[in-house]
Parts: structure tokens; sequence; C-alpha cells
């Protein structure tokens, strides 16, 4: 994630909504594509510092305040918020704190995929599209759902649907603890579902690329989805899964497999991003042996920071030479699938 700077010289991080030094407002700039400071328009509205042209902050950076856009074609939504088909019930107390944590994520993850050059929204078949979803929502309160009212966070057909909860840190973290995860985070969530969702794009239906895919991570069909869920949850992970898988829940299925791999791939990426911006590496490589050197020589260090901290190690993944085929085969697809 690039740090940027104000037209007065101080840094913007992707979630300012203001310059604390000059005291601007602050925003992302779909003109000029970055993070700028804005001074007030002639005849209202916002013009951007950096390219001059003049903009309209995004209706839910005005209502809601869950994020900072600033449209210069005249919509009421930036490109981000024209994503969303469902937003939380805002009824519901806690639930815009929570819509704000997500969009937060959603913003670096669409960073990540410009990044990256991947495609998404309406020039993708099918196009990417997101609910944000609490199950069994009363207005002003949360109470228990039954079966059938609960939400399940997931990829189907485009759509990315995401459990408000999950924006809970304490409910979050419980579920982590839980289930075992070396992580469990927003932004991790919608890496890993955008994983299922590129394998729709750029994989299925194509008899080639099913063919490369089921080489590296297994056939699909064998077993099918519903049998490996049922026996994964039932039994756990396979015996000395590490070498072989990003995590426990990769070794599930192909799919899954698929996923995780893919949300490391993009993980490395934006912290690789980060460390140009910051000055301690150069440009994202194309090849995925050096971008595993890199992400290993700068995970070593940040782990044993995050150590000393008493905190979680930030690159939990050893990366074998069976896990770097896969992220080989993931960087290979999504290469071909990108604009650049």
């Amino acid at each position: 994630m690039r740090i940027y700077t104000c037209i007065c010289g101080a840094p913007l991080f992707i979630d300012n909504t203001l310059c604390t030094n000059c005291g601007r407002s602050a925003g992302w700039c779909e003109g000029c594509g970055t993070m700028s400071s804005f001074d007030p328009g002639e005849r209202g509205g916002w013009v951007c510092t950096a390219c001059g042209v003049p903009g309209t902050p995004c209706g839910n950076y005005t209502e809601h305040q869950v994020c900072n856009r600033v449209v210069t074609q005249g919509e009421a939504l930036c490109r981000l918020c024209s994503l969303n088909e469902v937003v939380p019930n805002l009824a519901v107390d806690g639930n815009r704190d929570r819509w704000a944590r997500l969009e937060a994520a959603k913003r670096r993850l669409v960073y990540a995929l410009d990044l990256v050059g991947l495609p998404y929204g309406d020039e993708t078949t099918p196009p990417l599209r997101f609910a944000f979803m609490g199950d069994g929502e009363l207005a002003g309160l949360w109470r228990r759902a039954g079966e059938d009212e609960r939400v399940y966070t997931g990829h189907a057909d485009g759509l990315v649907t995401i459990n408000i909860r999950e924006a809970d840190d304490a409910e979050r973290e419980a579920l982590r603890v839980d289930m075992g995860e070396a992580h469990r985070t927003l932004i991790g969530h919608f890496r890993h579902e955008l994983g299922h969702y590129y394998w729709d794009v750029a994989i299925k239906g194509n008899p080639q690329a099913e063919a490369d895919f089921a080489a590296v991570f297994g056939d699909p069909n064998d077993p099918p989805y519903a049998d490996a869920l049922e026996r994964h949850y039932a039994e756990g992970p396979q015996a000395e899964w590490e070498g072989l898988y990003v995590s426990a829940y990769a070794t599930m299925h192909p799919w899954e497999d698929w996923a995780e791999t893919f949300a490391l791939w993009l993980a490395m990426a934006g912290v690789l991003d980060t460390a140009e911006s910051l000055g301690i590496g150069g440009p994202l490589p194309h090849s995925t042996a050096e971008m595993v050197q890199r992400y290993g020589r700068l995970g070593l260090a940040l782990n044993e920071f995050s150590r000393e901290m008493g905190l979680l190690d930030i690159a939990p993944v050893v990366i074998t030479g069976a896990i770097e085929a896969k992220l080989d085969h993931v960087g290979q697809v999504i290469r071909a699938a990108g604009q650049g």
C-alpha cells in the first residue's frame, strides 16, 4: 500500500479523510487515482490539489462517513461503493462502524487488484459485487438466528458476501482461536473470496486452464466439494500438512487450496508494494521466486518485531518448494488475467 503526500508535504494514508498537518479534506481522487487533499471549489464541491480536477465526495462519504473517495464524473457513488449490492442495516446499533471497517478493508483490496492489473466490476463476467449482511437482525439489536437466517461469508456468481460480525474484533478473534487459524482478518476474508471469484473468471470453463489447475492443486471433482467439506470438519486437516499447504483450511479441497494460496499471493504483493513505498525494497518482482525471497526476508524481520511486542507473526507461513509452486501457478493466472 502506497503512502501519499499532501500538497503541504505531509503524508496521506489510504484511510485519511483529513490532512492532520494543514487541515484540508483528504480522500481518494478518482480523477487522478491517488490519495490527495482537496480545496473548496468556486461553485461548491472540491478541487483535487494533485490534478486540479473538480469533484464531489461519494454519497457514502458525506452521508455515512464509511467511504473517503471523491468522484469526478457526477456519479452519486464512487467506483468502489457502486460494487455494493447489500449494505448493513444501519438501524442496528454499531453497524455503521462495522460497515466502515469493511469498506476500509475493501479499499485496500481494490488497490491491490489495480496494482496487479486484475479486472473487476462490469468489465468481468460475472461482474464483482459485494453484500455486507448480518444474521438475525432486528432494528436496534442482535438476536440469535436460526439456521435459515445465518449469513455465511462466501462467494457465488460474482457476489462476495461477508457476515458483518467479522468486523467485531472480539468475535473474530474468538473464531480465530476456535478454528486454530494463524490469522483471521477482514482483508484476509476479502482476499480469500476473491480467489474463488477469479477461479471462476480465469479458470472455470477453460479446459486447458482447468487441466493446469488440477495438475498443481488436484482434481476438484475427487472428492466432490460437499464430501470434502464434511470430512474436513469431521476429521480436521491431514497430518503434516504444513509443508504442502498455506493453511489448514487449504487442505480441505483444491478450490479452497487455490483461494488460500491466491490470498497469500495478493498479501505478498501488498507487503512488497508497501516496502517499496517506504524505500526498503524495489518494484513488485515479475518472478514468483524473487517475490518469495524478498517476502521471506521482510517476513523474518517483521515476525521478530511482532514477537518482541507480544503480537502474532505477521508472516506465519513457511513457504516450501511445494507452496512456491502453487504460488507460481496463481501468479501466472493473475498475470494472464491482468491488464498490465
